[in-house]
């Protein structure tokens, strides 16, 4: 899995989220942080690896949404912040780079492109006062 910090190779990893979550909705499987990694990366997602992610991501969201390798993922249409994250922290571990660097607007757009019909995302917009 080729993964990169632009656009297109975000889109990819949304649509390839959405259908792992189908994939394991069909296998009557959970739709987990842990097996979302192993489906993608094999013997590659060691627990130290799958932990790394949830740990960046835990950093990330708020204390309201726990981050645990088996806590089941909502579908990212419906929910899109916790996957926002997801691929945030799965980017940012296999680049090598911090949360920071994840280009967050690339992300941002790569989600209405997979899921058009959903609204868009912009967490990092200026909230009025």
């Amino acid at each position: 899995m080729n993964i990169e910090n632009t656009r297109e190779s975000f889109v990819q990893l949304w649509l390839r989220l959405e259908h792992t979550r189908r994939k394991l909705l069909e296998e009557r499987k959970l739709f987990c942080i842990r097996r979302v990694l192993q489906l993608w990366f094999g013997f590659a997602a060691t627990d130290d690896f799958i932990w790394e992610v949830c740990f960046r991501m835990s950093d990330v969201l708020d204390d309201e949404i726990p981050v645990g390798g088996y806590d089941l993922l909502p579908s990212p249409a419906l929910f899109p912040r916790k996957h926002r994250e997801l691929l945030r922290a799965i980017v940012s571990v296999k680049l090598g780079i911090s949360m920071y660097r994840v280009h967050l607007s690339d992300l941002d757009a790569a989600y209405s492109v997979a899921f058009p019909q959903s609204t868009p995302l912009n967490v990092n917009k200026k909230k009025k006062h």
